[in-house]
C-alpha cells in the first residue's frame, strides 16, 4: 500500500473523529522508551491537529518503583495493587503529578502540540474516597478485610477545568491522584480514572495502552473485536484472568455510560494509536455494547 492510499484509509475515520473527545490511558513500556515516548508525543499531537480533542490519563508505577527505592522504602502489593502508606503517598503525588506529567506535557509541547499537566485535585477534578478490598476465605468464613492504604475510587467526576482546557484548544494531560472530602489525597488506578473520565467527559473512544496486543484467546491469537455479553461469560469461564479483568470492566462501564468503544491496544507498537483509530483492520481489540 502506498502513501495515499494509506491516507485515504484514514480519510472516513479522520471525519467521524473530528470534533470528537479520545479518551488515552498512557501507560506501560510505551512510557519508559525513548523511542516509543516520541511517537506518542507525535499521535497526540496529530490527533489534535485533525481535529480531534484527546485527553491522556497516565500511569507511572515504574518512575515511582525506582523512587521509592532510591529512598529505601519498600514497595508493597496488595492483590495487585500498591500499599499506599503517607510516605509513600508523598512520593506517589510527586512523582506522578510532577515529575511523569511534566514530562509528558514537555515531550507533546516539544513537537508542536499544546498540553497542560492536571492531578485530580486541579479543580476539583477527582473527587475520591477510601478503598477497602474483600478477601474471600476458604470454609465458608467471613471475608478479610484488608487496608491497603491511601488507595481510593473515583466517587466523583468534576469536568468542567477539562472543558476549559479543550475548549482553548489544549490537551489536557491528568495524573491519577484524587482528592477526598476532607482534603485528603488517594492515589488511585490510572485505568478507572480514564474510564470514568471518559463516562464523564461522553467521550466518542477509551484507549487503553498497555504492554500487550489485546484480548487473546485460548489459542493466543488477537480478538480484534469483542461485545460486553461475550467479556462476561469469557471471565466466568475464566478465559479472562488477571490483569486483564480490570481493563475489560472499565471497557464495560465506559459502554454502559454512553462511549460508544473502548479499545485495549499494545502501546509498545510505534504509532500505535494512529493504527488503531485510522485503519481498517487495527491493531488491538475494540469493545463494543
Amino acid at each position: 500500500m502506498n502513501v495515499a492510499d494509506i491516507l485515504i484509509e484514514a480519510l472516513p475515520y479522520i471525519r467521524q473523529f473530528s470534533g470528537k473527545t479520545i479518551v488515552v490511558k498512557y501507560g506501560g513500556h510505551a512510557m519508559v522508551d525513548q523511542g516509543l515516548k516520541k511517537d506518542f508525543s507525535d499521535d497526540i499531537t496529530l490527533l489534535k491537529y485533525i481535529g480531534l480533542k484527546p485527553v491522556i490519563v497516565h500511569g507511572g508505577g515504574p518512575q515511582i518503583n525506582k523512587v521509592l527505592d532510591a529512598m529505601g522504602i519498600t514497595s508493597k502489593f496488595v492483590r495487585g495493587m500498591r500499599y499506599t502508606d503517607d510516605a509513600t503517598m508523598d512520593v506517589v503525588e510527586m512523582v506522578l503529578g510532577g515529575k511523569v506529567n511534566k514530562e509528558i506535557v514537555a515531550g507533546i509541547n516539544s513537537r508542536g502540540g499544546r498540553a497542560a499537566g492536571l492531578t485530580g485535585k486541579d479543580g476539583n477534578l477527582i473527587t475520591a474516597e477510601k478503598m477497602t478490598i474483600y478477601q474471600d476465605n476458604a470454609d465458608n468464613k467471613p471475608p478479610e478485610i484488608i487496608d491497603p492504604g491511601m488507595v481510593g475510587r473515583v466517587k466523583e467526576i468534576n469536568p468542567e477545568i477539562i472543558h476549559t482546557l479543550t475548549d482553548r484548544g489544549f490537551i489536557p494531560v491528568i495524573a491519577p491522584v484524587g482528592v477526598g472530602e476532607n482534603g485528603e489525597t488517594y492515589n488511585i488506578n490510572a485505568d478507572h480514572v480514564a474510564s470514568k473520565i471518559a463516562s464523564a467527559l461522553s467521550a466518542e473512544r477509551l484507549i487503553l495502552l498497555t504492554d500487550v496486543d489485546g484480548l487473546l484467546d485460548s489459542n493466543l491469537k488477537l480478538i480484534p473485536s469483542v461485545n460486553a455479553g461475550t467479556i462476561k461469560e469469557m471471565i466466568k469461564t475464566k478465559d479472562i484472568k488477571g490483569g486483564m479483568i480490570p481493563k475489560m470492566e472499565c471497557a464495560m462501564d465506559v459502554l454502559e455510560d454512553g462511549v460508544q468503544k473502548a479499545h485495549i491496544i499494545n502501546g509498545t507498537r510505534p504509532h500505535a494509536l494512529l493504527l488503531e483509530l485510522f485503519t481498517d483492520s487495527g491493531i488491538g481489540t475494540q469493545v463494543f455494547q
